[in-house]
C-alpha cells in the first residue's frame, strides 16, 4: 500500500468522480483508477460502486476512508511541523514598537526571542502609531507592539500587559511630601504639566482619562520622549505621567514618583497583525516571547 494510493482514493471519495480526483492530483485518469484497483486487490474487496457516472463508497470503503484520512492528516501534520521547525533555524521575523514603549521592553523581548530561535533574525522598527499601522497594512511588518486599541477595522490584536501611569513630580513638591497618600486626577487639574508631542498614543491615553475625569490639563511643555520630560521634572517646571514598565529608568534624583488612587490609570499594551497576512512560525515564536518578556518582573 503506497501514500499516493491513499491520496487518490481520498480525492476519489470527496470529489465522487474519478475524472475530478486525477485533474486534482495532476495525474491521467486511467493511471489513478489502475491505482485504485491496486488498492482494492490489496485489501480484498470493492471500495467503490461505480454505478454509471455516480460512485458511491462500499461499506468497506466507508470504513478504510477513516483510516485513510487520519493517516494522511497524521502526515501532514508532521509534515508542517517539520517545516516549522525547519522555518525557526532560519529567516527572519520584523516587529514595530512605539518609542513608549521600545526603551523599556525590548531588551527583554530581544532576549527572550534571542534564547527561542537563535538563528532566526529579529528586525525592529521603531515609530508612531500611525506609521507602525500603515507598515502593517504594506505587509512591511510581521506584526507591532501598540497602545490598544487601534482604529484600524484590519488590525488584530491580542492584549499582552496592563501598564500602569505613574505621576512624575519634582522631590520637594507638595505632593511628594504626602507621599503616603494615593493622587486622584482633581489633585493635579491645576499643576503645570509636561506631555509628549501630539502624535504619541500616550499622551492620547492620558488626555482620555483626564477627559472622563473632567480634567483639562494645563500643558506648559511638550517633548519628545520621556527622559526629556523626566528632566524638566527634576528642573522643577511641572509634572508628568510616565508609564511604569520604565519606573527602574525615571527613579532619578530630585524626581518623585507616584502612585494614582484606584481605578489606577493605565494603557492596554498589545502585539497587532494585519488581518489576512499569514502568521509564520517566526512570527508566533515572537509573539511568546513577548509575552515572556510581559510577565518578567521590573
Amino acid at each position: 500500500m503506497e501514500l499516493h494510493q491513499l491520496r487518490y482514493f481520498r480525492a476519489v471519495a470527496r470529489l465522487g468522480s474519478f475524472t475530478k480526483a486525477a485533474r486534482r492530483e495532476g495525474i491521467a485518469q486511467p493511471s489513478l483508477s489502475q491505482q485504485i484497483l491496486k488498492l482494492e486487490d490489496e485489501l480484498g474487496g470493492r471500495l467503490f460502486d461505480r454505478l454509471g457516472r455516480q460512485i458511491r463508497l462500499t461499506a468497506l470503503g466507508e470504513k478504510f476512508q477513516e483510516h485513510a484520512t487520519r493517516v494522511l492528516d497524521e502526515l501532514e501534520g508532521a509534515r508542517q511541523e517539520i517545516e516549522e521547525l525547519r522555518a525557526l533555524r532560519q529567516g527572519s521575523v520584523s516587529l514595530g514598537v512605539i518609542p513608549t514603549i521600545a526603551p523599556y521592553l525590548m531588551p527583554q523581548i530581544v532576549r527572550e526571542f534571542s534564547s527561542a530561535c537563535p538563528h532566526v533574525q529579529l528586525k525592529v522598527t521603531e515609530g508612531l502609531t500611525h506609521s507602525l499601522l500603515g507598515q502593517l497594512a504594506e505587509g512591511e511588518l510581521d506584526s507591532a507592539l501598540l497602545s490598544l486599541p487601534t482604529t484600524e477595522p484590519d488590525a488584530i490584536a491580542e492584549p499582552v500587559i496592563e501598564d500602569r501611569m505613574l505621576l512624575a513630580v519634582p522631590a520637594g513638591h507638595r505632593m511628594w511630601r504626602q507621599r503616603r497618600r494615593r493622587i486622584s486626577f482633581r489633585d493635579v487639574a491645576d499643576e503645570p504639566f509636561l506631555l509628549l508631542k501630539e502624535g504619541h498614543c500616550f499622551r492620547n491615553d492620558f488626555l482620555n482619562l483626564c477627559r472622563d475625569s473632567r480634567v483639562n490639563p494645563h500643558v506648559v511643555f511638550e517633548g519628545g520622549q520621556f527622559e526629556t520630560l523626566v528632566a524638566m521634572v527634576a528642573a522643577g517646571f511641572g509634572i508628568t505621567v510616565l508609564p511604569a514598565m520604565g519606573r527602574a529608568r525615571f527613579e532619578v534624583a530630585r524626581v518623585g514618583l507616584l502612585d494614582f488612587a484606584p481605578p489606577e490609570p493605565h494603557r492596554t499594551i498589545g502585539v497587532v497583525r494585519w488581518k489576512g497576512k499569514y502568521v509564520t512560525p517566526a512570527a508566533r515564536a515572537l509573539s511568546e516571547a513577548i509575552r515572556r518578556a510581559a510577565t518578567l518582573p521590573d
